[in-house]
């Protein structure tokens, strides 16, 4: 026969059993929300470190543009005191061979400058025409086979920076 004893026993059991799993599934939700909340704080946190990285590196880079400029500009400001100086000595001279002279100078002295900076001049007269570095403006008739598709005349040099074409050569086609 079954006790009363036993069946209050057993009920008080099954009560701290269902109570103690009800207790765990509190702890485990509460725990498992907490735990969401740390991750959404971290997330945050790094999007907002993200942001900042990106703004700061895009700052960066604009300073980097202006001062790039910034040094070209100052190593052509002694040229542009030779040029004042040359106009200047032309206005009281009248001179034009001394005149011509000083500017041939300053010619070679801007060049120079531009050099040192990683310009190149592109050479075209007499190469073969090429469509990534030349853009031809005509075509003219030539007598020599040779000369065709050729490049006979340059209408505007080409320039190079570091490598990179920044100007095509226009030039005259033989054909």
């Amino acid at each position: 026969m079954i006790d009363e004893k036993d069946i209050t026993q057993q009920s008080t059991e099954e009560e701290n059993t269902n109570t103690s799993s009800e207790k765990k599934e509190e702890l485990t939700i509460e725990s498992l929300q907490k735990e969401i909340e740390e991750h959404k704080d971290k997330y945050l946190r790094l999007y907002a470190d993200f942001e900042n990285l990106r703004k700061r590196t895009a700052k960066e880079k604009l300073e980097y543009i202006k001062s790039a400029s910034e040094e070209l500009m100052a190593s052509l400001l002694p040229i542009l005191d030779d040029l004042e100086r040359a106009q200047q000595s032309y206005k009281q001279n009248k001179n034009t061979d001394a005149f011509e002279e000083g500017i041939q100078l300053i010619y070679q002295k801007f060049f120079k400058t531009l050099e040192q900076r990683g310009l190149k001049l592109m050479t075209s007269k007499g190469e073969l025409f090429n469509a990534e570095i030349h853009e031809a403006i005509t075509q003219t008739p030539v007598a020599d086979d040779q000369q065709k598709g050729k490049i006979v005349d340059e209408l505007e040099k080409g320039y190079y920076l570091h490598d990179k074409v920044i100007r095509f050569a226009k030039v005259v086609i033989g054909n």
